[in-house]
Formats: structure tokens, sequence, C-alpha cells
């Protein structure tokens, strides 16, 4: 047995067997094995979900072995990588086809499985996330079955597995859309918090790629926008030195000082929310996309976000702003704001509706648990819905009220998976037990 634990130890298992396929029959006898044995089998990704969605409390399939790019066909852009890919590597190897991805969240350790059946996503009003970019998928069923599936074959299967919590099958491989390299022109520069929320609409629309981070107890946020160019554009990327000072430096080892100051000493947080708002500085430069939309994360925190209709973004971040003051325990991390498409992906967080996410942090081993209870029942007010692969409390009763197609998506897996096989207790809570069609 191995024990397993994911990035910001919010969850941990040991599971009974790990099975380590190279290849997708070896996948299909590992989770054959497990049914006619009557155990459950979870696939791990990165382990960088912070909800326990990856928890394995049976046995589980390790893809670190089953990973690169399968194929690529150069004219169309479509591409079929092997599940257990990182977004890192699969940068990489666009990279050196010239390809690209459309859009990125900014975190490249997920594999790519992983990823699109969270609903993992970027920023940008008329970008998706990254499971829109799927062309096909393929899965291995509780029945040891192979099937492929997409917008023509399949449809109903590839709705719901696009995102699909790894509760409808093992995904084996996936064939993105992607595009010819592009360039990033971005600009990251502090702003007043008022003046940022009084062009949020005009900002959303203009930018390519825009979002912003609140620093709690201050009055400026940081704003991020890129803003999309041609693969022959000039390059401007920041300098060695440059990068060191203002990430490495900066957002992660003198940022994780003021945490751990902070938790130590919980009354300084606030002044140094105030102060961590007022250095921030402004930079501008550019380089190939994934360069631009990845940043390095070192610095460990809890996470909770929810998308919510971007019409109610307004609402929502005034009641978030009288929060936060009143709070117990005071806050060491900023919040997120990003914005996305509507989708027509059945657990998608954006199916359905033009969407912001907001995302609510906290520096590892401070008290979280009263912020992100009174979080989401401000977003839950405007039926917001919960990343699938970040902490929140919801149950299957509650989601229902929150997708339109949430009982469509059961009926797909009491079909494909009628004993429960992919389940595990996350999978229990917010899709409750499979039942017969």
């Amino acid at each position: 047995m191995a024990a397993w634990t994911n990035w910001a130890g919010t969850a941990s298992a040991t599971p009974q067997r790990v099975h380590k396929p190279r290849s997708v029959a070896e996948i299909a006898r590992a989770v054959t094995d497990s049914a006619v044995e009557g155990r459950r089998v979870r696939a791990w990704g990165s382990g960088h979900s912070f909800s326990p969605v990856a928890v394995a409390d049976c046995d589980a399939l390790d893809l670190t072995q089953w990973a690169g790019i399968a194929s690529a066909d150069l004219e169309t852009g479509l591409v079929t990588v092997r599940s257990g890919t990182t977004l890192r590597r699969l940068n990489a190897e666009l990279d050196a086809l010239g390809l690209a991805m459309t859009n990125l969240g900014d975190i490249d350790a997920q594999t790519i499985a992983g990823a699109v059946s969270t609903g993992t996503h970027g920023t940008g009003a008329r970008f998706g996330g990254l499971a829109t970019q799927i062309a096909a998928l393929e899965l291995v069923l509780a029945d040891g079955t192979v099937v492929s599936c997409s917008a023509d074959r399949r449809p109903e299967l590839f709705a719901a597995a696009r995102v699909g919590l790894g509760a409808l099958g093992v995904i084996s491989s996936v064939t993105l859309r992607c595009e010819p390299t592009f360039v990033l022109a971005a600009t990251e520069r502090p702003e007043p918090l008022d003046e940022v929320l009084e062009g949020f609409d005009t900002s959303a629309e203009a930018e390519d790629h825009f979002e912003f981070y609140w620093f709690p107890y201050g009055s400026r946020a940081l704003v991020k926008r890129n803003n999309r160019r041609p693969p022959e554009a000039e390059r401007e990327p920041l300098s060695g030195p440059r990068r060191f000072v203002d990430y490495t430096l900066t957002e992660n080892l003198a940022f994780g000082a003021l945490c751990r100051l902070g938790r130590t000493v919980p009354k300084l947080v606030r002044p140094l929310g105030r102060l961590s708002s007022s250095l921030l500085s402004t930079r501008e430069y550019s380089d190939l996309s994934h360069r631009v939309f990845v940043t390095k994360r070192s610095v460990r925190f809890v996470e909770s976000e929810f998308a919510i209709p971007r019409a109610a973004v307004h609402e929502v971040l005034a009641e978030l702003r009288t929060l936060v003051p009143k709070l117990e325990s005071p806050v060491a991390f900023p919040v997120e704001v990003r914005v996305a498409a509507a989708d027509d992906i059945w657990l998608s967080t954006a199916y359905d509706r033009d969407t912001v996410y907001i995302a609510a942090h906290q520096f590892l081993g401070m008290p979280y648990r009263e912020y992100f209870a009174a979080f989401a029942s401000i977003v839950g007010a405007v039926g917001g819905r919960p990343h699938w692969g970040k902490m929140h409390d919801l149950d299957a009763a509650t989601l229902r009220e929150r997708y339109p197609r949430f009982d469509d998506f059961l009926r797909i897996r009491a079909e494909v998976d009628p004993q429960g096989v992919f389940g595990n207790p996350y999978i229990d809570r917010v899709l409750g037990p499979v039942t017969a069609g």
C-alpha cells in the first residue's frame, strides 16, 4: 500500500493497490480486475486538486507512465495526448510542433485528464475552460471496454465526459484542438479596486485575457491584461534578473515569509495585507503564450472557487468586501477574479452562462472554515457553482439545483458505470449513489 497526499495536504489516501499502466490495454485490465473483485478504482493525476476528487479508497491508477503526445496533425491542429501527460510537458511538446493551447490556467502541474475532468480554466470572456478545447475523448469504461466519443460519436457521453469528475471512466487519451503558436503581450499593474470594478465589463470585453487579484485590507488590485499577438510578433520577455526578483524573490520567497509571519502573529495579517497591496509594481512583457499564462507557485495555500453569473459579480464582490474585515480569523491571501464564456458541457461550471470565477484562498495552516463557509453562502445566493477541484461542502441535492443537465449526467453514469466502480467518498457526496435510469 502506498500513501498519497495532495499538494495542499487537504486530502489523503492509502489505496489497497496502485496500478501503473503503460498502455490502454493495461488500463483496461486494471479496471476490469478491480470491478470483478468488487473494488472501486480512481485515476491519480498530479494531486493538485484541493478537493478529495482524486482520493482512491480502494485501487488507484497511477498514469504517470502513460504520457506524451501520441499524434499530431499540423494542418488541422488536432493533437492526441495520453491522459497522464502534465500540462507542463504538453506545453513543451506543443511548442516544439509550433502549436499551442488556446487558453490555460496559471498552473501547469496538472495532468491533462485531471485538468479537464475537474473543469480547469483560464480567463477570457471569449474563451472557455480547457475542456472546451477537446475534440474527442477515449475512455476505458467499467467493464473494460475502450470507447471513443466526440460531438458526432456518442455525443451525450461526450457532453458528460469532458468534465466527468472521473466518474464515467478512465480517460486514456484526449484529442485537443490546438492552434499555431502565438505570443501574449502582458501588462500587469496595480490599480484602485473601485476603478477596476467600475470598469470591469469594459476590461473583460476589451482584453483577450483579463483577471485581477484583490488583496484583502488593501485598496488596490493587481490587474493582469494579456492580449494575443501573432507568432511573428517581437517578443520581449522579462530578463532573468527581473523574473527572479518579481517571481522567485517577491511573489514566492518574500510573500511566503509575510504569510508565515502572519500565521505566527495573526494580528499582523491586516497591516501586512495593506503593505502587500501598496508594494505592487507594474511590469510589461511579451512571450510565447504558455510562458505568460503559467506562473510558478511555491507558497502553499487552500482554495475555494465558485463560478457565478457574470451579471452578479458586483453584488458578490461587494458582499465579500464587507465580509472579510468582520471575520474572526484574518485572510492572508488575495482573492482572484477571472472570466469565461458560456459552454455546453453538462457539468462545466460555465454551462449555459457567461461566467465570473471568484477564488478565495488562505495560507496553508491558517484558519479558513469560517471564511470559506461565508463565501459559499454569498455565492450560493446567486447560484454559484463550485469548482470541482477546489474545496466546498455541497452535495448532490444542492448541485442538482445549479446544473440544468445534472440528471442527464447521472443517467449517462448509470449506463456506463452501473456498479459505481469509479466512485469514492467525494463522488458519492456530489453525485449521489448510482441509480438505474
